[in-house]
Order: C-alpha cells, then sequence, then structure tokens
C-alpha cells in the first residue's frame, strides 16, 4: 500500500496514474461515516469487487479506498469514508465538498468475490462498508447465500440498514472478535454449509486474524483476508 511519497514524487505519480475527479456530492450516513460521490473519465479505469483506489490526502500521504458504486456510462464512482479524526485521510475526507478537485488511481488490489461458493459471507466494521455496498448486487444477481458480520460503534449501527444491505448480523466493538475462542462460538460453526462457505475478513487486522484463526481450526478453507488498519499504527 502507498503511505508516503516526496511531494514532488507525488505530482508525478499523479501525472502518470491519476485521473482527475471533481466532487459532485456527499452525504454524511451518520457522523462518522461519508459517502462521497466523484465525476471522472473512467473509461482507463479497472473496477472489481474489493479493488481500491489511492488518493493523495495531504502533500505527501496517500491511502487506499473502495470503491462503493461505479456507474461506467455516467462517469460516477462512490467512496464511503470512515470519519474518526485520528488520520490524514479521515481528516481529508472530512473537509471534501462538492466542487473540489483530485487526483484518483485506478483501482487495483485483490479480487475477493468466487463465484463458485453458493455461501458467502464477509467479516468487517466501518472501513469495509463500501466492500459490502458493491458486493451486494452481484451475491444477490447470482443467488448465493450470504452473510454481512460487521462490528460496528453505536453511532453506526443503523448505517448497513441506510445502505440498503441485507443478512446482516451487528455486533458491538467490545474487543470479542479479537478471541478466537469466542468466534468459535458464531451460529455458522454448527451449519455444515458455512464449513464450505467462501469467506471474506477485512478491517481491523487484531479481529481479522482471530475471525483467521477460528475458521481454520474449524475447517474453513476458502478465507480471504485483508487488514485496513491496526490499533496504535498511524493508518487511515
Amino acid at each position: 500500500m502507498i503511505s508516503t511519497l516526496p511531494k514532488w514524487a507525488g505530482g508525478i505519480l499523479e501525472s502518470l496514474v491519476g485521473q482527475r475527479a471533481e466532487v459532485i456530492g456527499t452525504t454524511y450516513l451518520s457522523p462518522h461515516l461519508k459517502k462521497v460521490r466523484f465525476q471522472s473519465d473512467l473509461a482507463k479505469m479497472n473496477f472489481q469487487i474489493g479493488y481500491a483506489s489511492v488518493i493523495r490526502v495531504n502533500e505527501i500521504e496517500y491511502r487506499n479506498y473502495t470503491i462503493a458504486y461505479h456507474d461506467m456510462q455516467l462517469g460516477i464512482l462512490d467512496i464511503i469514508f470512515h470519519i474518526h479524526n485520528n488520520g490524514p485521510g479521515s481528516s481529508y475526507a472530512d473537509t471534501l465538498s462538492v466542487g473540489d478537485h483530485l487526483y484518483i488511481s485506478s483501482p487495483r488490489g485483490h479480487k475477493v468475490y468466487n463465484p463458485k461458493f453458493q455461501h458467502q459471507l464477509l467479516f468487517g466494521d466501518e472501513t469495509s462498508l463500501g466492500l459490502a455496498y458493491s458486493l451486494l448486487p452481484t451475491l444477490k444477481k447470482n443467488n448465493h447465500s450470504f452473510q454481512f458480520y460487521l462490528e460496528l460503534d453505536d453511532a453506526n449501527r443503523e448505517v448497513p440498514e441506510l445502505l440498503g444491505l441485507e443478512n446482516c448480523s451487528i455486533f458491538p466493538k467490545n474487543g470479542s472478535f479479537s478471541d478466537a475462542e469466542w468466534v468459535d462460538g458464531l451460529p455458522i460453526f454448527h451449519h455444515e454449509n458455512w464449513l464450505h462457505a467462501s469467506y471474506t475478513l477485512v478491517g481491523n487486522v487484531t479481529s481479522v486474524q482471530a475471525f483467521r484463526k477460528a475458521l481454520k481450526r474449524n475447517g474453513v478453507n476458502r478465507i480471504t483476508t485483508q487488514g485496513y488498519w491496526l490499533q496504535g499504527k498511524k493508518g487511515l
């Protein structure tokens, strides 16, 4: 993940791989979650579920953000930002308003969707809502059995419903998912179909690692993981 670059190198990078975009809409889904709509020429961009774009958030720092929605014909894309006031990306996103211009890279990363698995589960937190939103239409179109497991702050518990997400189980951020033995007690481990499901675990590194450990202990092998942040480490 690109994190920091000298100012001069950042300018060169943007001229080579950046696409100029304009903010055309902003919506606060909660005081801590902000959906921003950008307009740009998307013809050269590669959109895959789970791919993220790089945005320059100050003179030397860059952050990756998952694309929540895009429309090639209209030239629009949405990103859901977590506003938590603990990092340069959060602070930058909070300031974005209609009419602002910036450079955004073509999305890239790891594909998280495998259509071969009938049962699919996505686990994450506020930082994964964009991924969940982008994944939902495909899961429904292809008639998957699916679940979203989301650990959210109390202020954000209603956001999945606002986004139209379905089959959501909302968990409080009380450290439960950092305990692999507690994760072992989740209902999915008592149903044979979910032991052969595809799991995508993203967000808090500590939670992701504990969930993965519990899955492996129960014989689950189809697991995709990506930590978006780690407590105490400078990030979003």
